[in-house]
C-alpha cells in the first residue's frame, strides 16, 4: 500500500483536490472569487479550482510537517514581492485564507487542532493513503 511520500506531490494534489471537491464538498465562500493569496501577489489566482488545490495542499503538508501552526504555513506559502527598483523582499501569504480552508478541513474531520497547531486525524490519514494508492496503481 503506497503513503503520500511514495507519490509524486504535484499528483497527489491534483487528485486530492478534485476529490475535495466532488466528494467531501468543501464549499468556496463567496469571497474567494475577488481575494488575492498573499500581499506578495499581484492579483487574484486564475485558476477557478484554487481553493480546493490550496486545500489539498495544505492537507499534505500537515500530512508531512505534523502539528503546524497557521504562522508555519504562512511563510511556507509566502513568496517574494516585487517592489520596483528595490530589491524584493519576502512576504507571508494570507492567513485568513489558511485559517478559512483549515477550519473546513477540522470540520469535515480530516484535521484537528491541538496545543502545537493543526495535525492531521487518523480519518485524514488515511483518506491520503487511499488516494495515494490509487495514484500508485
Amino acid at each position: 500500500m503506497a503513503t503520500v511520500y511514495d507519490v509524486p506531490a504535484d499528483e497527489l494534489i491534483r487528485e486530492t483536490a478534485a476529490d475535495l471537491k466532488e466528494n467531501v464538498k468543501l464549499e468556496r465562500p463567496e469571497w474567494a472569487l475577488f481575494v488575492k493569496t498573499g500581499t506578495n501577489k499581484g492579483r487574484k489566482p486564475d485558476s477557478m479550482d484554487w481553493w480546493w488545490t490550496r486545500a489539498a495542499s495544505l492537507l499534505r503538508r500537515i500530512y508531512v510537517q505534523g502539528p503546524v501552526g497557521v504562522q508555519r504555513l504562512r511563510s511556507y506559502y509566502g513568496g517574494k514581492k516585487n517592489r520596483g527598483r528595490k530589491k524584493g523582499e519576502f512576504r507571508r501569504s494570507s492567513g485568513k485564507v489558511l485559517r478559512s480552508i483549515l477550519k473546513q478541513l477540522d470540520e469535515a474531520g480530516l484535521t484537528e487542532s491541538g496545543a502545537k497547531g493543526r495535525k492531521i486525524t487518523s480519518k485524514g490519514q488515511s483518506y491520503l493513503d487511499k488516494i495515494s494508492s490509487k495514484i500508485s496503481q
